[in-house]
């Protein structure tokens, strides 16, 4: 088991940043994708940007050029760093851990970001 802890959600004015981050504990396996999802209120899940451990990422379209994901392996821990945000960034934002070893994946509790007009 993977456990997950997110902070650094809050409320912010469009145009602003914020800086996501996400611990992990537990069975921490060597090879792994961690990153984050978001999902507004009566919609679908979606990933927002992941990482390998090799250093690989991937990122929603919506947030190129905006978002930059990164990790500190040692420490287990994410970052998420969020610039120029806008209304439409407005979610839950859920970090997520996929080991490559066993294909279990483990999801944190959420923190909510809220972006003003």
């Amino acid at each position: 088991q993977v456990q997950l802890v997110e902070s650094g959600g809050g409320l912010v004015q469009a145009g602003g940043s914020l800086r996501l981050s996400c611990a992990a504990s537990g069975s921490t396996f060597r090879a792994n994708v961690m990153g984050w999802y978001r999902q507004a209120p009566g919609k679908q899940r979606e990933l927002v940007a992941a990482m390998g451990t090799g250093g690989s990422t991937n990122y929603a379209d919506s947030v190129k050029g905006r978002f930059s994901i990164s990790r500190e392996n040692v420490k287990n821990t994410v970052y998420l760093q969020m610039n120029s945000l806008k209304p439409e960034d407005t979610a839950v934002y859920y970090c997520h851990h996929l080991s490559l070893d066993t294909n279990f994946n483990s999801w944190g509790q959420g923190t909510q970001v809220t972006v003003s007009s």
